[in-house]
């Protein structure tokens, strides 16, 4: 034991020597003296620093507002036409190319699965296998006046409302097809504006709903307005032009004395005494093109007025 004593005592030495040597360092004073002289400073909680104030008054804060009420869902006939419009069809080695974005080729496996039920008849007995709700129906007995190899399907451009490009496309009588790619044509050059051109079939093959969209379209299997007889856009012959602007009107319909307007809502369009945009008339670029290649003008009837509708004769 007594060896061990010696050195322990020469440690506790040091020991003592350095602490004093600490305190003259240090001014005399141990953390925990210091601590006891200034506790706001040795046991304050760090607090975050502040940023300064602008010099300006601060943007007010606006105060929570409940959630915007959703727009009223348009029908599911106009639905589709808000989304982006993309043609389904691109040119094929079948196709009949006129100019670049205008061609015509007969009806692929597509389109024709596209159309089937909607604007192109579809017998009774067939009807229930169809994915689709089928509006366009005939007896088994039945044969429609125009098969799908009378048919054909079209690519072109035109001038919006907007004054944009866009692509649209036509499904008609190939007897008309190169009528139409060279009138269509024509009035692109001279950016005649349209301001849509959709198959009847995004509609659901309501030629109603398409006219109320203001939608140009040529081939639908219908019956005309008000009648039971078959619309020359049953074969394909046919095709209104801007509809919502130039409205189909019967006057004295079914001796009632009454005028008849169609699509609602365009019945300021019906006195072509007035001028606005949009007008067919005998003196409208796309009335000289259509009559120019044979194409009658329903603007021209007598006991009804289709100021839309251009048709023609196929041999």
């Amino acid at each position: 034991m007594d060896k061990w004593l010696k050195p322990l005592g020469f440690l506790a030495i040091l020991i003592l020597i350095f602490s004093l040597i600490a305190r003259l360092l240090s001014g005399g004073e141990t953390l925990a003296e210091y601590a006891e002289k200034n506790p706001e400073i040795a046991y304050a909680t760090p607090q975050k620093t502040q940023v300064p104030s602008p010099s300006r008054s601060p943007e007010p804060v606006p105060s929570p507002t409940a959630a915007p009420t959703a727009s009223p869902v348009p029908s599911e006939a106009l639905a589709a036409h808000e989304q982006p419009f993309i043609p389904v069809e691109e040119e094929s080695a079948e196709s009949t190319h006129y100019m670049d974005g205008f061609f015509y080729q007969p009806l692929s496996d597509v389109v024709t699965a596209r159309i089937t039920g909607l604007s192109y008849p579809v017998c009774e007995s067939i009807a229930p296998t169809l994915s689709i709700d089928v509006v366009n129906v005939i007896a088994d007995t039945d044969k429609p006046a125009v098969s799908y190899e009378d048919l054909c399907y079209m690519n072109v451009r035109y001038y919006d409302f907007e004054g944009e490009i866009q692509t649209g496309e036509l499904i008609c009588n190939k007897g008309i097809a190169q009528d139409l790619v060279e009138i269509f044509y024509e009035l692109y050059l001279n950016e005649y504006q349209i301001e849509k051109i959709r198959l009847i079939d995004e509609y659901g093959g309501d030629d109603t709903a398409s006219m109320e969209d203001n939608n140009t379209s040529c081939f639908n299997y219908r019956v005309v307005d008000g009648t039971t007889s078959l619309s020359k856009h049953a074969l394909g012959c046919a095709i209104d032009i801007n509809p919502f602007y130039n409205p189909y009107v019967v006057y004295n319909k079914n001796g009632s004395g009454e005028t008849y307007i169609s699509p609602k809502g365009s019945e300021r369009y019906a006195d072509r005494s007035q001028n606005f945009p949009y007008k067919i008339d005998e003196n409208d670029l796309c009335y000289k093109l259509f009559t120019e290649h044979g194409f009658i003008w329903g603007g021209n009837w007598n006991s009804s007025k289709d100021y839309q509708h251009f048709q023609k004769v196929v041999e």
